[in-house]
């Protein structure tokens, strides 16, 4: 009798250990995998019942992202509604439960959602509160933003904006754009359209900067000591570069010019010989520490973002083995041509314009609890130091000099100095289009804005000084208060 009883009691110990086992596997070790199961549609319909935090403009009282309520009781879902249609579109992105998540919905989805460490989940419990998401305000500026838009008319292109002491994304446009109302029924429509709307410009797609990459080239040469503003270079055209002649715009014909002067007239046969002075390695490493050949560090999701840097004709990156005196110009051949986002051309300018220091870019401001309370608030926070102050100083003076009186007065502002530098890359086998830039900050003396404005394959004439610097002086003039 003793022995049956003891039968049973280990039957019933291992039953009771198998269960504790399976119980444990499903609650503990696996949960997170049961969550991310797609057969799993409870964390679906939990998702609709929550009311997901609003994404907020600068000013904290434009709603970037909304949420509309349907049904009663447990049967009352929240639907994203996005109150701007297209216009913050590329910086928000979208959120829905049949469509996915993009740009910052995406990549602040936990706060979004209302997710909580483990103590605060447990006080949650305890108290009985409803869950709710976290409101997001970010730096973005609706006036700029609009300027932006209006400024590229239409045209295919991009415009960033950042404040270079701290690296707040003030202004991220990128045109086309799409609706991100329209996506629950419309995303096929979307995703095919041959423009592309779903493609964020400013992050996603490298381009040909043309003559803005010239302050990269320029900040390596005074950084490094192989050159100062007023060292005297043969802007002779044509010159032989890498054993084919090479012609300043409009072959043009300087003779000895100073650097600050070759700056201002952005002369191709001074720069070119400047690259071959760095050389590759140092350039290389220069536009490491301006961020190239790697993702910008934006709280933006990686697979919306793409590394700026030096291409062969396969599309790898590379760091040697290319025509040196030509990438220096920002162009480039089949061995490796430059190519970067106007993110990364904005970045480059906010670096000169903070003093050689090239702060992390953030679209978020901070994060903010139900009841109004701030959970987080993102600090500004050092990528790297790119120069030396007295380089950046340098520079920036150099820069001014362009808008003042060279090719970038297009851009010039009433009481106002700005530092710029303009760029038109060629494109086409016939050189039927152009790529028009310009970089800027201002004002020189305590500069507040960076930016970078570049449009997409225009006609054979369009310069970055007449077509792309108006826009970023029509934007600087909003933000700096001008407009």
């Amino acid at each position: 009798m003793n022995r049956q009883i003891a039968q049973l009691f280990a039957l019933t110990a291992v039953l009771f250990g198998v269960l504790v086992v399976f119980t444990s596997r499903w609650t503990v070790f696996e949960a997170q995998s049961l969550d991310d199961n797609a057969a799993n549609r409870r964390p679906l319909i939990e998702e609709q019942k929550t009311p997901r935090g609003l994404i907020y403009a600068r000013n904290g009282r434009t709603v970037l992202a909304d949420n509309r309520a349907s049904g009663r009781g447990e049967d009352r879902i929240f639907t994203r509604v996005y109150p701007t249609g297209g216009l913050f579109a590329h910086p928000i992105g979208y959120s829905f439960i049949r469509n996915g998540r993009r740009s910052l919905e995406l990549s602040r989805n936990d706060d979004l959602a209302g997710e909580e460490d483990e103590f605060e989940t447990i006080l949650s419990e305890l108290e009985d509160r409803t869950r709710e998401g976290f409101d997001v305000v970010t730096n973005l500026d609706v006036a700029a933003t609009q300027a932006a838009v209006r400024g590229l008319g239409g045209r295919k292109g991009a415009v960033v904006a950042v404040e270079p002491q701290t690296g707040k994304v003030r202004v991220m446009v990128s045109i086309p754009e799409y609706d991100p109302n329209e996506v629950p029924f419309g995303l096929r429509r979307i995703e095919a359209d041959p423009n592309q709307p779903l493609l964020n410009r400013t992050t996603q797609e490298l381009y040909p900067p043309g003559s803005t990459f010239k302050v990269v080239t320029a900040a390596a040469a005074l950084d490094t000591g192989k050159l100062t503003p007023t060292t005297v270079i043969d802007g002779s055209s044509p010159k032989i570069i890498s054993g084919i002649p090479l012609q300043n715009a409009g072959g043009q014909s300087f003779g000895p010019i100073s650097f600050t002067d070759a700056l201002t007239n952005s002369v191709n046969t001074v720069f070119a010989q400047v690259g071959l002075r760095v050389g590759r390695g140092t350039l290389v490493d220069y536009m490491k520490r301006f961020g190239f050949y790697a993702d910008p560090q934006l709280d933006y999701p990686g697979f919306q973002m793409v590394p700026s840097g030096i291409l062969n004709g396969d599309g790898d990156y590379v760091e040697d083995g290319f025509d040196l005196g030509r990438v220096a110009i920002g162009q480039g051949g089949l061995e490796g041509e430059i190519r970067a986002s106007p993110l990364q051309m904005a970045l480059v300018a906010a670096a000169i314009a903070n003093r050689g220091r090239l702060m992390k870019p953030r679209l978020t401001d901070r994060v903010l609890r139900p009841d109004g309370r701030i959970k987080e608030r993102v600090e500004p926070d050092l990528q790297s130091q790119v120069m030396k102050p007295e380089t950046a100083e340098q520079l920036a003076q150099m820069m001014s000099r362009v808008v003042e009186e060279g090719t970038g007065t297009a851009a010039a502002l009433a009481g106002i100095r700005v530092a710029g530098k303009t760029g038109t890359a060629e494109l086409g086998a016939a050189a039927e289009f152009t790529q028009p830039w310009f970089i800027a900050f201002a004002p020189v003396e305590d500069p507040q804005v960076a930016i970078a404005v570049t449009v997409e394959r225009q006609p054979p004439g369009s310069a970055g000084g007449t077509v792309a610097a108006p826009i970023a002086r029509s934007v600087l003039e909003t933000l700096l208060g001008r407009g």
